[in-house]
This record gives C-alpha cells, structure tokens and sequence, in this order.
C-alpha cells in the first residue's frame, strides 16, 4: 500500500501565545531540534498522524511581524514564502486578540492556507473577555478554532480544522485590510508587477506590493533577482512611495503600520464583548512592584543571585557525583589502548586520551547547564524574561546594546560564575544585529566560570587580608569595561550592521509546566552536546596535530633516551639488595608502573569500605608480588 504525503503545518505567532504549548500538544515526543540554515535560529519540528496522514509541525520563530528586522522575521517569512506549507496555524492570546490580529493579517495577505487558534481562553475567562468566533471567522475568511490548551480544552477540534484545511487545499478569500488613500497607489504597483510572469506567478502580488511600499529590503530582493526589468520597477516604486508621503504627509510604512491596527481595532470591537470585571488584572498589579523604578532593578538582582547559586553553586556540588562517571568512562578507554613506553606513548593512545579529555572537561558542566537551562526556561515561560529586558533596556541603549542582551549577560557572568558558551548560544535572540554582534564580542570580557580559580588565586596571593572586596572590585570593574567596549564596538567595526527597534511584550504571568521546563532544557543540553562533539572535537585533534608535529628532532630524541637510561641505572642502584629488586627488572619495570597506575584509579572510583576492600583483594590475586611493592 502506498503511504500517502506528510503535509507541512506552520506554527507562527507572537511571543508568549502559547504556541509552544500548542507545538507539545501536537506532536507530543516527536520532536528535533536543529538550526534554520545559515542562521542560529533554532528549528522545532515535530510529526503526527491524524486519519492516516502524517503532518510534519514546523514551529516558527515567535514574532511580531514578517518584516526583515530580525533574524526570525526572516526565518518566518522565508519558510512562508519558499516552503509552500499546506497549512499555517497562526497562534494568537485570546485576552488580547487586537495586538494578536497584526499578525494574522499578514499571513493572509500572504494567501496562506490559514487556522487561526484562539489559544488561552481560560485567560480570557477569567479576565471577563468574550469572544464570537463565528463573526470572526467570517470577517477574516479563515478558519478560527478556540483552545486552552494547558487545560486540555480544543485539542481535538483543532486537529480537525488543520487537517481539514491540509488536505482541501482551501484558500480564503484574500482578506484586504483598507489602506485607503494608499489603495490606489498599492493597485498600480501590482500592476507593474503582474506584467513579469514570474515574479507575480511565485508571490502573492498585493502582499509584493504592500511589502515594497512599505520600502522592506527583502522585497525589494526579490524584484531584483526575478524581475525581468529591476531597476526600472524599483525607480518606479521609490517615485510612488514620496508621492504618497509628500501627499499625505505621512511615510508609507507608518500609514500601512496604523492602517493594520486600525482595522485590528474595529474587528476587535464587533467581535470581543467588553470586560465584566472591572478589577486590574493580577499581572498588572505585580507589575507594580516588578517594574518598579526602584523596586525593579533590586527584585532582579535578588533574581541574578537564585539563579547564579542554583546553577552554578548547587550544580558545581553536582558535578562531584558526575566527574567520577566521567572518569571511569576515561579508564576504561583507556584500557583498551596500547600501553604506554616509559616516556613514550603510542600516537593512537595518546590522540584518543587527548580527544576524551577535552569532550570530559565541558561534559561536566551539564549538570550546571541543566539547571541554568531549567530556570531560564522558567524564567521564559513565567513571563519574566521580557520585564528583565525592559528593566536593563535604558541602561544598555545608552551603550548600543538592546535589552535582550540581558540574558545573555547575565549568563555570561555579569557576576562571577557564568559561562560564555550558553551566554553565546543564548545571544540568537537579539533582534537587532549590531546589538547582537556587540554582545557576542564582549561576553568573553566577562567573568566565566573558568577565570573564578585564577581571581581565588591572585586574590589570596596579593589582596588576602580584602578577598571579598577585591572579589567585588573585579566583577563590578569587568561590567564597567564591558560596557564602554560594546560602545566603541557599535560606533566603529559594527556600525554598518543592521539595528532593530526594541519591541517587547509584558505578557501576564503564566505558571510555568514541568513537561515545558524540563522539556526545553533537556533540548538546549543536547544542542550544547552536539556542539561538543563537532566543534570542540574539531579544534581538539586540530590542537593536538600542531603539539606533536613536526615533532622532536633526533637529537632531543637521542638526549631523553640517554636521561631514562640514567634515571633507571641510579633507580636500580638504590635497590640493590632490595628482595623485590628482580621482579622490576627490564621489562617489569614498566609493568610495575602500569599496575600502579591502574590500582591507583580504581581506588579513586571505590566508594566505601567494601567496594575497596574487593579493589584490594582483586589486584592481590592479580599480582601479588606488585600488590605488596604498592
């Protein structure tokens, strides 16, 4: 029997929809993580089969819009444009389904197969929001489902509506927003571009139109790449959009900007009954306090500290339970290798010993990345990552930075103990390129994990009667270099790149789910695995080939050898009589040697009396005659 297509579904949305809920719910333990090409976007997709057809989920980036500010606009917009999904699930906040529709009119100015999912409507309840779902079906000529998902509630209905629109291939009616006075204008721009066939035949030719009035680079990309006469379509454009903006007195994409908010508006207002709870919503009064002037920057510094001794104090204690693991895994590859001479190695043993060192010397820092991953996840879906953000934002401006370059910071060890791989990872979220290039060149400046030894011991060396105030001394003066740094960075190298508008959300606090936290770090641990494998064994082997080659010259060669005749003649020397000397002659020297080491890391795995009691008595009958020299 042949096995019918997987069908595409896309999940697009806005940040803190619920869309990740929505992507668990749908596809449930199949789930991949990888990397959109070229970018650093991460890529969830996932499957499930409904009526004998598998459906293969994309989860897009969220995002605000499909505009080319960020990385995941543009991610967004490319799979929309060139994947051809057979279906988009467009996510939106049912208690605030106007902000929601400025999304949703752009994927159906896209002509995309589209299911709109009104996901949390346990929130909407409990706010007094009500909503008709059939006048609002009508009015966007696309399918709308009403879901709570936490709570269980749609799930069904909206694997019926996405398999329903999948497999009829049905497309709404174009919804048109009104951009009145601009109607014209966008007519006569469509126009131009219906006459090159194939450009009007890839990409819907309003939603063209719209995008190159509203003077949007990729757009403008694409005309040049498929536009039979670019240049003379591209002039033409430009000329439209300064006659409408001398005309109006309005720039192009600010009118298209009100005119989507506007209408979002009116169709907020005839399908969303009025509040019938007066009272202000609990997010809004904690918000008080959170984002207080004064009381904000303390509540989060209070946060930095839980999540510094969570991580990286209590997950360092971890690492004690964890390194013995790692240890063990190391002598046994190492007993499966040839031995080693008494000042030689056998190049097979000694690059694979190298290659485990280095992947054991990161693999210990899971435990301590796990739990850091666990409470930004929490962080995240709580709701307070944006009010971290938009604390810092005023601060970090000033110095071309963005308010999400908090994260990342924070990670990287604004004060001692953080770690610059996560921070790094973590740095993909920054909208704006030249802010998210000035962090990444900077957080190597600050106080990671791995420097902490080098400050305890320069500290004690030369500051020992102030180790505390020194300590302070170094993390806060690292802030303050950073900073200035990032600056220069911005006005100079990066001050080409692209920059973005900082836009963000407060969404209301959420109870975070444990399947979401401990499902979102166990994927960021596999990605910084991942990463281990390929790009630390990489530069590993490429380290090691530059250590040993070319090499020791003969001469060298020739002088070690002459120095271990010498150590082994005096060795002998002093054990002359001894009457376990004839035991460690010639070859049994370095036998002797190699019985040590191997007794030496088993009582270091030993746990408890009986467990080295048995090491005892099994190197005994072994050897006994080296049992006794050790």
């Amino acid at each position: 029997m042949k096995r019918k297509k997987a069908l595409v579904v896309g999940l697009a949305g806005q940040p803190n929809c619920g869309k990740s809920t929505v992507f668990n719910a749908l596809t449930g333990a199949s789930q991949h993580v990888a990397n959109y090409p070229g970018v650093t976007v991460e890529k969830m997709t996932g499957s499930y089969r409904y009526d004998g057809t598998k459906m293969e989920v994309v989860d897009l980036p969220g995002t605000y819009s499909l505009t080319s500010y960020s990385l995941e606009e543009k991610v967004s917009r490319d799979f929309l444009l060139h994947e051809k999904p057979s279906v988009v699930v467009n996510v939106a906040d049912a208690s605030n389904l106007k902000r929601h529709l400025y999304l949703t009119f752009q994927l159906l100015e896209m002509e995309i197969p589209l299911v709109v999912n009104l996901n949390m409507m346990d929130v909407a309840e409990r706010r007094g929001i009500e909503i008709d779902t059939q006048e609002l079906s009508r009015q966007l000529g696309a399918s709308v489902v009403p879901t709570a998902i936490k709570e269980g509630m749609g799930k069904k209905d909206l694997f019926k509506s996405i398999h329903a629109v999948s497999r009829s291939g049905w497309s709404p009616e174009p919804f048109h927003v009104d951009y009145g006075p601009m109607e014209p204008f966008l007519a006569e721009i469509e126009n131009e571009l219906s006459e090159n066939g194939v450009l009007s035949m890839d990409y819907p030719g309003r939603w063209l139109a719209i995008k190159l009035m509203e003077g949007d680079s990729e757009a403008r990309k694409l005309t040049r790449e498929h536009h039979s006469t670019p240049g003379k379509v591209l002039e033409f454009i430009e000329n439209k959009r300064q006659e409408f903006e001398s005309k109006h007195n309005e720039r192009p994409e600010r009118h298209i900007a009100f005119s989507r908010y506007r209408v979002a508006d009116t169709i907020s207002r005839s399908c969303v009954k009025p509040k019938t709870v007066s009272s202000q919503p609990l997010s809004d009064k904690a918000d008080a306090f959170i984002c207080n002037r004064y009381l904000g920057p303390i509540f989060l510094m209070g946060v930095v500290y839980l999540l510094y001794y969570l991580s990286i104090v209590q997950g360092y204690n971890i690492t004690n339970y964890t390194w013995p693991l790692l240890a063990k895994f190391r002598s046994i590859i190492e007993s499966i290798l040839p031995n080693p001479g008494f000042i030689d190695a056998p190049l097979i043993r000694s690059l694979t010993l190298w290659f485990v060192d280095s992947i054991n010397a990161l693999l210990n820092y899971i435990p301590i990345f796990f739990i850091l991953f666990g409470l930004i996840a929490i962080l995240e879906d709580s709701g307070y990552m944006p009010r971290m953000a938009f604390i810092l934002d005023r601060l970090f401006n000033r110095f071309g930075l963005h308010g999400q370059s908090t994260l990342p910071m924070v990670l990287g060890g604004i004060y001692v103990g953080g770690c610059a791989v996560p921070a790094v990872m973590s740095c993909k979220g920054i909208p704006d390129e030249r802010a998210r290039f000035a962090t990444i060149l900077t957080i190597p400046m600050l106080n990671c994990l791995a420097k902490v030894p080098l400050y305890v011991l320069m500290i004690n060396i030369y500051f020992s009667e102030h180790k505390g105030l020194a300590m302070f001394f170094i993390s806060t003066i690292t802030l303050l270099m950073v900073l200035p740094v990032a600056k220069v960075l911005t006005r100079t190298v990066l001050k080409k790149k692209d920059s973005a508008p900082f836009i963000m959300e407060m969404p209301p606090y959420h109870v975070p789910t444990i399947r979401g936290v401990l499902g979102r770090a166990v994927e960021r641990v596999w990605l910084f695995i991942k990463k281990i494998i390929t790009i630390v064994a990489i530069i590993a082997i490429v380290i090691f080939v530059l250590l040993q080659f070319p090499g020791l010259s003969n001469e060298r060669k020739a002088y070690y050898n002459t120095e271990m005749d010498q150590a082994k003649a005096g060795f002998y020397e002093k054990i002359e009589g001894n009457p376990y000397a004839e035991y460690v002659q010639g070859e049994g020297l370095m036998a002797l040697v190699l019985y040590w080491n191997k007794y030496k890391n088993a009582k270091m795995m030993a746990k408890g009396k009986e467990a080295a009691t048995a090491i005892n008595e099994e190197f005994k009958e072994e050897n006994p005659v080296f049992f006794k020299i050790v």
